[in-house]
């Protein structure tokens, strides 16, 4: 069995709140997942689960448009807001073709991200030059997130803390897949280590981190929504808990989560009954 010093995630389970989260989202996971709905149409809450965490993933960037206009449109090139909401369809949409390589290579699956994030802004006169795409920022580069203010790492200290970072999840943790994803997603958005498009390339990876433990296998909880629904100022309040590395600040931090993966867990649910109904 592993110990703390080897496996440090495992203790963060005991800090407080966070036995009471997991508990809760395992219940509604299982919940929704037992819908009878899921037995034969998962594909479509599946499909729909990336399309409602996208639009919320992007609300939290700054992009707040309503679900039926991200549905209906196919041009994403406009303006910041329309890159923004594409990024995030994109990395919705990549997140399943990575679980093969993810636990082998983190590093590796968070560079492809930013550049499926970036897609040709670098090259086209979007956010930047094209050689700042799908690597870690380096001295005297500025960093684009509007919604993060806290003090950027340097760079070296942000190679540093990437590399702890993909040692722990390549090792693997006892610690319950909501404690790893919600440090995954903490983690980044404290180290921002790209030029652009942190904030989803987070929230993707704690997509993939939630799907790729067994938590979510179908990927039909999508925490992105309830983040979103919880708002930007809760999401920030949550986020400087997790950068104060209090006890409580942590624990509060992967609580928050927790509860959007059970509101995105009501979304999925929401779907079900619609589906059920002949509604949608």
């Amino acid at each position: 069995m592993s110990t703390h010093a080897s496996d440090p995630l495992a203790s963060l389970g005991s800090l407080p709140g966070v036995a009471e989260a997991v508990d809760s989202v395992r219940k509604a996971v299982d919940r929704v997942y037992g819908h009878r709905v899921m037995r034969r149409r998962s594909n479509e809450i599946s499909s729909e689960a990336a399309l409602r965490g996208a639009r919320g993933s992007a609300a939290l960037s700054g992009a707040d448009w309503a679900l039926e206009e991200v549905r209906r449109r196919t041009d994403f090139s406009a303006d910041a807001e329309a890159r923004t909401v594409g990024a995030a369809l994109r990395l919705g949409a990549e997140a399943g073709q990575l679980l093969s390589i993810w636990r082998q290579s983190p590093l590796r699956v968070l560079a492809r991200l930013h550049l499926v994030a970036a897609g040709d802004a670098g090259v086209l006169g979007g956010t930047g030059p094209g050689d700042t795409v799908g690597r870690p920022r380096l001295d005297g580069e500025t960093v684009d997130e509007p919604l993060i203010d806290a003090p950027v790492p340097t760079p070296a200290e942000v190679a540093g803390r990437l590399d702890g970072l993909a040692e722990l999840i390549v090792a693997g943790s006892e610690a319950p897949a909501l404690v790893t994803a919600a440090v995954i997603h903490g983690e980044l958005l404290a180290l921002r280590p790209f030029t652009s498009y942190n904030g989803l390339v987070a929230r993707a990876a704690e997509r993939i981190a939630l799907v790729g433990s067994g938590l979510d296998p179908k990927a039909i909880c999508p925490a992105e929504v309830g983040h979103a629904e919880q708002g930007r100022a809760a999401y920030l309040a949550a986020f400087e808990g997790y950068l104060s590395g209090t006890p409580e600040g942590v624990g509060a931090w992967i609580a928050h989560c927790g509860r959007s993966v059970e509101l995105g867990v009501r979304e999925s649910t929401a779907v079900c009954e619609a589906l059920q109904r002949g509604a949608a």
